[in-house]
């Protein structure tokens, strides 16, 4: 197979990329900037605003599978029009789309949601996401589309690191913002099984555990043999940010589905 992965400069498009060069797939990746990084992936500098760029790339990689992780947090143009793009040249290039989308298109609630609700964003970046997956539906109706939630990884990631910077003081964690975090290797691992099957439609793949952001700390802390005395929390309403607080994800069809086991954050963080 040939693989490319849009936005393999990102911590899970340099994941997905890694995995599939494992397997001894072709795989050609896209940077804004900065390059990849990932020893045997064919490298194209690539701005995925740009329509015809998108077009011109993939119809000259040729691949039989497109895994689209585009996004700036601040800019409708990468998250939206991005995707919409990348689902144009896909389909133009008969390739296969699996395109990574969020839970922040949920506004958030008790209950946890299931793979196809309807999206219901209460912010610019959940807004962009929603948009970009009713995008990629119209254009690629067989396209898969997962909904995922906070990606962890190693010290180094963006949301380990934020709770190394919490438990320091240098940050805080909400007490009532709840998500369900996945591992990026087992994201990255339910993404290459999905481009291997007929899957179309909305998927939630996210780990098992709903944690709120301030128990993912203690998490960290306990792991790593830290003091979690020194973590700093608040609420989303003492922030006075606009973000959603409880969304759980259902990823019960994803476990029975895929051959990736995705592991809960309890497990991932064990001490």
């Amino acid at each position: 197979m040939t693989l490319l992965v849009v936005g393999a400069s990102g911590h899970l498009g340099g994941e997905v990329c890694r995995q599939a060069v494992a397997a001894g797939e072709r795989v050609a990746g896209t940077y804004h900037s900065g390059g990849i990084g990932v020893p045997g992936v064919e490298a194209y500098r690539l701005d995925v605003t740009d329509r015809a760029a998108v077009r011109d790339l993939v119809a000259r990689v040729r691949p039989d599978a497109v895994v689209a992780t585009p996004y700036r947090y601040d800019e409708w143009t990468v998250t939206a029009d991005g995707a919409a793009h990348v689902a144009c040249a896909a389909v133009e290039a008969g390739a296969r789309l699996v395109h990574v989308s969020s839970d922040a298109v949920h506004a958030g609630r008790p209950e946890p949601y299931a793979d196809d609700e309807v999206p219901s964003p209460v912010f610019a970046y959940g807004a962009a996401k929603a948009a970009a997956e009713t995008a990629v539906r119209a254009v690629d109706p067989g396209a898969a589309l997962v909904r995922t939630s906070l990606i962890v990884g190693d010290e180094r990631s963006n949301q380990i690191r934020l709770c190394l910077d919490a438990l320091a003081g240098a940050a805080t964690l909400f007490t009532d913002q709840i998500r369900c975090p996945v591992h990026v290797a087992d994201l990255a691992g339910a993404v290459l099984d999905l481009a291997g099957t007929r899957y179309a439609g909305l998927l939630n793949v996210a780990g098992p555990d709903a944690v709120s952001r301030a128990e993912m700390g203690l998490l960290v802390a306990a792991h790593f043999g830290l003091d979690p005395a020194g973590l700093k929390t608040a609420t989303v309403a003492e922030s006075g940010f606009v973000r959603p607080a409880e969304v759980r994800l259902d990823s019960s069809r994803a476990a029975t589905l895929l051959p990736t086991r995705l592991r809960g954050i309890r497990e991932l963080l064990a001490p």
